[in-house]
């Protein structure tokens, strides 16, 4: 059971955060299925959290927890220093959270300022304050006062998860929940969708929780990065850290493309079919895995490392190359075949011989995690 301490951070220029949100030794089973098993998250106040991992793992259902829409079997929740779940009990309408859902969940029959508006207090001000309010929300989430005039279906997809934020910021929660809201967009859109709303919700300090199963996504939006399976959180830190220092192959492989090789390793030294590759923090000696991220092997013309181009596949701005590797003299093995990305589809063609160079560490996991 891993504690996922929140990294020391920043907001606004102010000293770093203290714990807005906690959750201890959380389980919760449907039926005879175990979903979560003993979560421990901890999240600074204002900052961004990325849960990610693959279908059922249990990211869902611990935001329902969070949200208070389910009771955990065991384990507590505090939010802001409050017990809000375990020995005691808030009800979801109390917690001051907002909720992002993955479709928007707008009402139909309602226009854009009416969905808004839904999120307000019935004794807001009246209906001057009240379109005010609403004003206030539009612009805040970068939509022209005119669509407040609009129905959710003749709003773009992008626009309907702005309304979907807008209306969960109207009662000003401290905490906002996003049950992967960027799933349903096209590319560009999500993109795009993605950066508004992060923007929004630093400007507001507004702690965050985002659910994905898009590692690109997690990476991206968050300064922490919470990896789940299996009901348990596998691995948490700054994005850079859990990408580039995974915990173990599993979540190596989960949050992006990875080079995998045979090694033997030395102290910080590992010697493999790549030569020889430094390893920082190296818990195992011996045989090894070793993992490379694809980006850190470069196409040179003086690398000292050999292979012959296998095949590629066009991405557009990027080619993926594989590569079988030509033996490295003083080292025993070769021919193994990796696959890396080249910006240049005209310099690694098919029957291609490149000469390549690692940047960067490698980490070194057990032999038998391969």
């Amino acid at each position: 059971m891993t504690e996922a301490v929140p990294r020391p951070h920043k907001i606004s220029g102010l000293m770093p955060a203290v714990t807005f949100l906690r959750t201890t030794n959380l389980f919760k089973s449907f039926g005879s299925k175990q979903v979560l098993n003993g979560v421990n998250l901890a999240i600074a106040e204002g900052g961004t959290t990325a849960i990610v991992g693959p279908s059922g793992s249990g990211k869902t259902t611990l935001l329902r927890l969070i949200a208070g829409f389910e009771n955990p079997d065991t384990g507590t929740i505090e939010l802001n220093g409050q017990r809000v779940a375990g020995e005691a009990w808030v009800p979801a309408h109390k917690r001051e959270i907002g909720y992002v859902a993955q479709d928007g969940a707008l009402f139909p029959h309602l226009s854009v300022a009416q969905n808004i508006a839904f999120g307000l207090d019935r004794e807001f001000g009246g209906k001057a304050a009240t379109a005010k309010r609403v004003a206030q929300l539009l612009e805040m989430v970068s939509l022209e006062a005119s669509m407040g005039a609009r129905r959710p279906h003749e709003i773009s997809g992008g626009q309907q998860q702005r309304v979907a934020l807008a209306r969960a910021l109207a009662r000003k929660p401290k905490l906002m929940l996003l049950d992967e809201p960027f799933s349903a967009l096209d590319a560009g859109l999500r993109v795009a969708t993605r950066k508004a709303v992060a923007d929004v919700l630093h400007e507001a300090a507004v702690t965050t929780i985002l659910v994905t199963h898009d590692q690109g996504e997690a990476l991206s939006f968050a300064d922490q990065v919470a990896v789940m399976r299996g009901g348990t959180l596998a691995q948490t830190g700054s994005p850079f850290s859990v990408y580039t220092r995974p915990a173990d192959r599993d979540t190596a492989e989960f949050l992006g493309d990875a080079v995998m090789l045979d090694a033997q390793l030395q102290g910080s030294l590992a010697t493999c079919s790549l030569g020889w590759i430094p390893v920082r923090h190296a818990t195992v000696q011996g045989r090894v895995r070793l993992m490379l991220r694809p980006e850190q092997i470069r196409i040179t013309s003086d690398g000292p490392i050999r292979g012959t181009v296998v095949d590629t596949v066009f991405f557009g701005p990027e080619t993926t190359v594989r590569i079988k590797l030509s033996p490295v003299d003083g080292l025993s093995g070769g021919g193994e075949t990796i696959t890396i990305r080249h910006w240049n589809a005209a310099m690694a063609r098919p029957g291609m011989e490149l000469n390549l160079r690692v940047v960067g560490e490698g980490v070194a996991f057990p032999e038998e995690q391969g």
